[in-house]
């Protein structure tokens, strides 16, 4: 990211008001508003961030790459709710680099849980790389907020102030006309996966739905992290931001089997068994305990044909089935080829091996 000129940071730092000019002055004391009148900057200048200790210990702590200079970073701390200026804050960049993390963080998903739901994906994604998330990868890196912005703020924290109408300003495209008229028409998957945000979320317009100021605090250090990624793109290329996204982003450990909800699972258990060809599945007792006592346990298997699809426990036989069902029915769409799967963003290497496509499945049960 190229550092900004003097002449500009001189015109944004200051503004001269000329002295009027009279041949009839008595004395040297000049008129009023003949001094140069020095307005505040709504952000530090760039000038000011090779002198910040916490940006040299942030840019350290991250192991950036040399070739990101203290200046990108400073920006990238920059919100559009601080300096509405985007020549000076952080937009292009957390916009840049939201695309880069979501395609990550999809292809990731994708090759190494070819069956998930579509409902389910969109959770995971969410998971990986929503808001609150990426609030808590800003907060381990040690980014503290500035208590107001303003030019006299430590370029090193993070400066945002609660604004509802920047904070809906999120949009980098037009509306058409005809949106709000097919709004009432949306009612499944399809509307979420053509016409909703990378998450399945509606677009909300200004002044709908207005966040609250832990929302608008959270989409702050959101941006900053995906400033982070996009200045790391434009500078050192995509390779390495890809490393650094899964370093930091797909290296958390989250469990994917607690984000299923199933409401019939033995019958969406019988549909996927005659989808497939198999058996039609049955449920049999593997065994008991205290049937007759005020906590009994039954161990029930659900088995199509001679191969064991689940099992599962409860207080009962019907809620033990139910369990086993859901237990099998995560098993099929929970399958992975391994924990080292290649994306498409392997063939990007320069030594990279021919690619094999990952297993694509026939989709979810309906």
């Amino acid at each position: 990211m190229p550092r900004r000129q003097a002449s500009t940071i001189l015109a944004r730092c200051q503004s001269t008001t000329a002295i009027s000019g009279t041949s009839n002055l008595t004395d040297d004391i000049p008129l009023e508003g003949a001094f140069s009148q020095h307005n505040p900057l709504p952000s530090p200048p760039p000038a000011r961030a090779p002198e910040s200790a916490k940006l040299a210990a942030l840019h350290a702590r991250l192991a950036l790459p040399k070739s990101i200079p203290l200046e990108t970073i400073a920006r990238a701390l920059i919100t559009s709710s601080a300096d509405g200026n985007q020549s000076f804050n952080n937009a292009s960049l957390a916009e840049l680099g939201r695309s880069i993390v979501n395609y990550h963080v999809l292809e990731y998903l994708v090759c190494k849980w070819p069956r998930l739901p579509i409902a389910i994906l969109y959770e995971a994604l969410r998971a990986f790389a929503g808001r609150e998330s990426l609030e808590q990868v800003a907060r381990r890196w040690g980014v503290d907020a500035a208590a107001a912005p303003g030019e006299e703020v430590d370029p090193g924290l993070l400066q945002w102030k609660p604004d509802p109408i920047v904070a809906h300003n999120s949009r980098w495209a037009y509306v058409r006309a005809e949106a709000e008229r097919g709004n009432h028409y949306r009612r499944g998957m399809s509307s979420r996966v053509v016409l909703d945000d990378a998450f399945g979320d509606a677009h909300q317009a200004a002044g709908e739905g207005e966040p609250g100021l832990a929302k608008m605090q959270a989409a702050a250090y959101t941006s900053f992290v995906e400033a982070v990624v996009g200045a790391i793109y434009a500078h050192s290329g995509a390779d390495t931001a890809k490393t650094f996204v899964k370093s930091h982003i797909l290296s958390r450990d989250i469990d994917l089997s607690r984000m299923f909800q199933f409401q019939l699972p033995t019958r969406e258990l019988a549909m996927l068994c005659a989808r497939e060809g198999f058996e039609a599945p049955r449920a049999r007792l593997e065994s008991e305990t205290g049937r007759r006592s005020r906590t009994p346990v039954f161990i029930v298997g659900i088995y199509s044909g001679e191969e064991k699809l689940g099992e599962g426990a409860g207080a009962s036989l019907d809620v033990a089935r139910r369990v086993a069902s859901m237990n099998a029915l995560k098993a099929w769409y929970m399958y992975s080829p391994g924990n080292k799967v290649r994306v498409p963003s392997d063939m990007t290497l320069p030594d990279a091996k021919p690619w094999k496509a990952p297993h694509i499945d026939i989709g979810e049960i309906i």
